[in-house]
């Protein structure tokens, strides 16, 4: 079973191109008995992240869905054609994907006959803005045949803003401390790496000495991944007042960091000399 991460509306509407249905979750668009629904037609993403393109679909009823095919052209083009493919369901096809597409993009539902066409891209650059266009291929009749909808969606991919999430306890000198990073956005396709840095008062940036650090990817659903990393170490007090850094790189080269002071409590021993006379 699969768990989607949007739940999209099936509502069957007929009339031409011009005629819309709005419901909760998005907006439909028929071409006579042919209908998708999105609920975006514009969709912004930051680089190194994932967006998903929430879609839906009806046919007419002697039409048999096989496959669903994507596309991203520019705007202008009235269609897109077969060298701007970036996903297609059939595996067997000799219509491939744009080779920059390839393993980054997959569907939410497997099977096409659920009418689930939304899709999502990992690992995301600036260059995949543009616009998106669904095509459904199947079986008309008992004849192979397909169905290209016009809407389309267009997905803006800015830089990436999000920082990560640094905790970090009470520190206090001698004892143990567990600091945690958690790294931006809940997907990414590829598993990010993050590591950590120490500025010491000298403004010298290098790796904290004595530490250990872990890594783990909590599944959140099929497609929703949260990605931490943690920093052991013994706290000193020379580490007061220093900074700390945690550094998340994604595929392409893209990174985000956050810088945190750290503050290390010192206990402080007196002892009580007696004089006895």
């Amino acid at each position: 079973m699969f768990v989607l991460i949007w739940l999209t509306l099936f509502v069957s509407v007929k009339g031409s191109i011009a005629d819309t249905g709005v419901s909760a979750w998005g907006q439909q668009h028929c071409d006579g008995r042919y209908c998708v629904t999105l609920s975006e037609r514009e969709l912004t993403a930051e680089a190194g992240l994932c967006v998903v393109i929430p879609c839906s679909f009806t046919t007419a009823d002697e039409f048999t869905p096989k496959h669903t095919v994507w596309y991203k052209c520019e705007a202008s083009q009235h269609s897109c054609s077969d060298g701007d493919i970036i996903f297609h369901s059939n595996k067997n096809t000799d219509k491939k994907a744009q080779s920059g597409f390839e393993g980054r993009v997959s569907r939410l539902e497997p099977d096409v006959s659920q009418k689930n066409c939304s899709i999502i891209i990992n690992d995301l650059k600036e260059s995949d803005s543009g616009s998106y266009q669904l095509r459904v291929t199947g079986e008309l009749n008992g004849k192979q045949d397909g169905f290209t909808f016009i809407p389309r969606v267009t997905v803006s991919v800015k830089g990436l803003n999000q920082k990560p999430t640094v905790m970090i306890p009470t520190l206090t000198e001698g004892q143990q401390a567990t600091l945690t990073c958690t790294a931006p956005g809940l997907c990414s396709g590829s598993v990010p790496e993050i590591t950590w840095t120490w500025r010491g008062a000298g403004g010298t940036e290098s790796y904290i000495t004595g530490n250990s650090t872990a890594f783990k990817t909590e599944n959140l659903t099929t497609f929703r991944q949260r990605h931490i990393s943690t920093l052991t170490f013994k706290s000193s007090a020379e580490q007061h007042n220093t900074t700390v850094t945690c550094k998340i790189r994604f595929t392409g080269e893209t990174t985000t960091e956050e810088a945190s002071s750290l503050k290390v409590n010192c206990e402080f021993f007196y002892s009580l000399n007696v004089f006895v006379f």
